[in-house]
């Protein structure tokens, strides 16, 4: 049954199910397209809650298997891409929170307000994803504390991830998978993403050079337990010199954009290797 508790700083939490089955993923080749990731089956997360009064700033919890020899920490907060586009939302990464948690680490998904949602677009997405992993180290008097707190984004999650990681020091590590790090680059390009940057940023790096510096990964400070996971056959974000950031980059023959949200890929694999890595 549904309940409503209250936390301090009005933040709440309202269970959604009991522990579900789990989910045996397909394995897939690489290269992955979206729709073997969008109809994949997941298990429905345990609770929802809330960071803030708008009802697209919350987070799905995800509790962890109990499995022999699972880490169980870090905390994975995940962040979503899709463009920054408020027609892609959280969903799509709903198979991910559950290979995740089956892997043993719980994870924290945070949705949030998008280009085409009031408030959404730079800054306001931003600062929906700042307060949203602030929110995490809040939850249930503190049972998720931010030095053991892995942010993990995709695609423009992961440049969000990014952006965040440098600016909350306290947090374990950040992975970026297949993120954008260059955004004054990628507003550049030709692809259907690339060509909606723009909309998120209100105009071109020449129309707002202030606002693209300061949502650039690649002109920001990045946390020092940075890792970037790359495809090589990504077409929809490609590696914006990965080796010049200074940080580690795992580069992935075959690999596509999607590879690394299906738990059934050789991709997600070494993600949670590097979740186990950095966890040590």
């Amino acid at each position: 049954m549904n309940r409503l508790i209250t936390l301090s700083l009005c933040f709440f939490s309202l269970t959604l199910s009991a522990v579900s089955p789990s989910i045996q993923f397909p394995k897939v080749q690489s290269n992955v397209d979206y729709a073997k990731v969008a109809d994949l089956a997941f298990s429905p997360a345990i609770e929802k809650i809330a960071y803030g009064t708008d009802a697209l700033q919350f987070a799905l919890l995800w509790r962890a298997k109990s499995l022999k020899n699972a880490p169980q920490k870090p905390l994975v907060v995940l962040i979503h891409g899709g463009c920054w586009l408020s027609a892609y939302d959280i969903q799509h990464t709903y198979a991910l929170s559950t290979g995740l948690a089956q892997a043993g680490f719980n994870v924290w998904s945070l949705e949030y307000r998008r280009s085409g949602d009031p408030g959404g677009g730079w800054p306001g997405t931003y600062e929906d994803i700042i307060t949203g992993i602030l929110a995490s180290s809040k939850y249930n008097n503190g049972e998720f504390g931010l030095t053991e707190t892995i942010l993990v984004g995709h695609s423009a999650g992961g440049h969000l991830a990014l952006l965040a990681g440098g600016k909350i020091e306290q947090l374990k590590g950040v992975i970026g998978l297949a993120a954008i790090t260059d955004i004054k680059e990628y507003a550049l390009g030709s692809n259907s993403c690339q060509q909606v940057t723009p909309q998120f940023m209100q105009g071109m790096p020449t129309e707002k050079p202030n606002e693209y510096y300061l949502a650039n990964p690649s002109q920001q400070p990045l946390h020092v337990n940075t890792v970037f996971l790359q495809g090589d056959k990504d077409k929809i974000v490609p590696a914006f010199e990965l080796y010049t950031l200074d940080r580690k980059v795992i580069m992935l023959a075959g690999v596509g954009h999607f590879d690394w949200i299906h738990p059934g890929s050789d991709a997600f694999t070494t993600l949670t290797q590097e979740l186990k890595g950095l966890a040590k």
